[in-house]
């Protein structure tokens, strides 16, 4: 029998509407929504446990989630201040293991299979994680301890907020039996009534059904399924992901008109941007601004550099050519973003002279 891998899977509690009920006292033990207005089309990002009590979930129409708590308060999100708490987060990742995962600014997996400390015990790893972070940041985290990514995410959602869900090896195929087949991570809506509709209602009614079947209906996705349905899962927790550039846009209540205010919303913009790309340890080499009008136009312009960048200073010094390239100024603009592609690792002695610049 191979050695089991011990996976960790981090989910921060709501998270978005915790910061702001930890910042601002009179939110706490109030319905707190963080997201879009409710009379402006918006959507919810988040929302505080008072508020899912009400059947409010994230990417619900603010408004409907209005109709259902009338009383909720609605709170437009401070990505700023949640960036900077889940680079906070990931510094006590890091103090655990190398191999980690984000999935979001808010949930990551982290392998510590060769994480000595409690002589190894994944179960009291996740303990001190979770005792760190409420310790550094005052939130509080749900952990998830298995051996594959598939059950360690699973049991991340067993026991919130606060919570600590342990499934071991001698448990996963059982767990995977008797787990609704909406509750696959990977399976959603659309492929869980397709499930249903073959009477596949469960982990144990998954297991019935060859690869060769699964694939006939599923094509690619089916050697997961397959093995998911067993508790098995292969995926290694990939510490350095792929990413084909690092963006950050925001729209206005207001449209903007002077090109001086946009300029100013550019360079906080890619002050965001350079933030990641330094958190990450990465660079890139091409800069793009991109600019919808308040006719919902949309244009981007961008730069290709010989060499790569991290630093702000460089970022923000091709800002005002590209949006002299655009009719910004003569016309109102009512969204603007800055993303970084081109990503690569930059070599070792490149990048921390690199990196000083910020």
């Amino acid at each position: 029998m191979h050695t089991h891998r011990k996976i960790i899977h981090i989910d921060m509690d709501a998270f978005y509407a915790a910061v702001e009920q930890r910042d601002f006292p009179e939110y706490r033990g109030r319905p707190i929504i963080v997201g879009g207005s409710p009379d402006k089309r918006g959507v919810v990002a988040t929302c505080s446990y008072e508020a899912r009590k009400f059947g409010i979930h994230s990417a619900m129409p603010s408004s409907r989630a209005r109709r259902l708590c009338p009383q909720a308060i609605f709170v437009r999100p401070r990505f700023e201040v949640y960036r900077q708490l889940s680079a906070q987060i990931r510094a006590v990742f890091q103090r655990y293991t190398d191999l980690i995962e984000p999935l979001s600014l808010d949930e990551a997996y982290l392998d510590v299979t060769k994480n000595t400390d409690f002589q190894g015990s994944a179960t009291r790893i996740a303990q001190a994680i979770k005792a760190d972070i409420f310790r550094d940041t005052r939130l509080t985290a749900s952990a998830g301890v298995s051996y594959n990514k598939f059950l360690a995410k699973i049991a991340s959602d067993m026991d919130k907020p606060d919570g600590l869900y342990v499934i071991t090896p001698d448990e996963g195929a059982a767990f995977a039996d008797a787990l609704a087949i909406g509750k696959f991570h990977g399976i959603g809506k659309v492929t869980e009534a397709k499930m249903h509709d073959l009477d596949i209602i469960t982990g144990r009614d998954l297991k019935t059904w060859s690869l060769e079947d699964l694939q006939d209906v599923f094509g690619k996705a089916a050697h997961y399924y397959y093995h998911a349905a067993r508790g098995i899962d292969d995926r290694p927790v990939e510490s350095q992901r792929v990413r084909q550039s690092i963006g950050s846009e925001t729209t206005f209540d207001q449209d903007l008109s002077d090109s001086g205010d946009m300029l100013l919303q550019l360079r906080q913009r890619s002050s965001e941007v350079a933030h990641e790309l330094v958190a990450r340890g990465i660079s890139g080499r091409t800069l793009t601004i991109k600019v919808k009008f308040d006719n919902f136009e949309q244009v981007t312009r961008s730069r290709t550099l010989e060499q790569s960048f991290t630093a702000l200073s460089e970022m923000n010094a091709l800002l005002p050519e590209l949006l002299a390239k655009t009719d910004a100024g003569q016309r109102k603009v009512r969204l603007l973003g800055v993303t970084v592609s081109g990503l690569c690792v930059p070599d070792k002695e490149d990048s921390h002279v690199q990196l000083k610049l910020i």
